[in-house]
């Protein structure tokens, strides 16, 4: 990384970002009642809920109807993709976790082919169910789990993740870079055979409103909300000014720039010109049309936004 990224001035960024009178409630399809529904219905046969989410938004965006109507069984909330998380902060986010009383957490890469978390769930789930009296058997059963969360967070992930680790098998859901892949609770999907233990895929469920824009913005980032209800423009911006704010410039060798920068639009038109995505439009002008070339501001956006879902542009933390 370039010396004056190190020694950069960010007093000239933006301390805040301006979100305008935005009303996030059309960002949502729905309240998604259908889900919760299921859930609802196969709670009887359930040992243990395994909630998951995305570790860069740790706190932004967990479901509270999840909380009130799922949390009367055993709870353990796997923090997934923490290969794009920025780790230094683990404890931070521990510690604050149990002083909102969630005392079971668990880090997970679930789309590495060997993460050694994800041997660590199941072993979890037992102690977790050893430890609560009223789930606490002798014989050897059946378990089954439930795996809840809002969109695209890796639910399906988590369930292939632990085939491969436990039964050596490939992957039994779906997967998909786009929220909205699993559409209704699934039958049981066997994740191991000692102890043996079924899985629960369900749908994406999220909050039935949300607020706070800037979690609705959270939320987009990650991916977790379809770009295109929100904007690829106002994400792609609310991508530059986040990452400026963590002082995170890879985006700056990434695109070739001169300097870190908090214009968006300057941004994508580089994006723009290094991809050479471009577009020819017609211009009046004085002398009749003409035809000129101008960036793809929407291309550029998408590129920009699709290298930090992938990690290309440095491990953040959201919250």
């Amino acid at each position: 990384m370039k010396l004056f990224l190190a020694l950069r001035n960010v007093a000239g960024f933006r301390s805040a970002f301006d979100f305008g009178a935005r009303d996030v409630a059309h960002w949502f399809p729905g309240h998604m009642a259908k889900g919760l529904k299921q859930m609802r219905a196969n709670l009887k046969n359930v040992d243990c809920v395994i909630e998951i989410h995305d570790a860069r938004i740790p706190f932004s965006g967990r479901n509270p109807v999840f909380r009130e109507t799922l949390d009367v069984k055993p709870h353990l909330l796997v923090l997934n993709k923490m290969d794009l998380a920025d780790m230094s902060q683990k404890q931070r986010i521990q510690n604050q976790m149990h002083r909102k009383g969630v005392q079971n957490v668990l880090f997970t890469d679930c789309l590495k082919q060997r993460d050694d978390n994800v041997k660590k769930l199941v072993p979890k789930v037992m102690e977790i169910l050893t430890d609560t009296p009223r789930f606490n058997r002798d014989e050897n059963v059946d378990y089954c789990l439930m795996v809840i969360g809002v969109p695209n967070v890796g639910k399906s992930s988590l369930i292939n993740s632990l085939r491969r680790t436990y039964l050596k098998k490939g992957r039994a859901s779906r997967v998909g870079g786009e929220p909205g892949i699993t559409r209704a609770v699934l039958t049981k999907i066997q994740v191991c055979e000692r102890p043996m233990m079924h899985l629960l895929d369900t749908p994406g469920v999220l909050p039935p409103k949300i607020d706070d824009v800037e979690t609705g913005m959270k939320l987009a980032l990650c991916g977790t909300i379809l770009d295109h209800l929100v904007g690829e423009d106002l994400i792609a911006d609310y991508l530059l000014y986040s990452l400026n704010r963590q002082q995170k410039f890879n985006y700056v060798e990434r695109y070739d720039l001169e300097e870190p920068c908090d214009d968006i639009q300057q941004i994508l038109k580089r994006i723009a010109v290094k991809l050479g995505k471009t577009q020819r439009v017609k211009a009046i002008t004085g002398v009749g049309n003409v035809t000129i070339t101008v960036p793809n501001y929407n291309a550029a956006a998408y590129d920009f936004i699709r290298a930090f879902r992938k990690g290309e542009l440095g491990r953040v933390m959201l919250d």
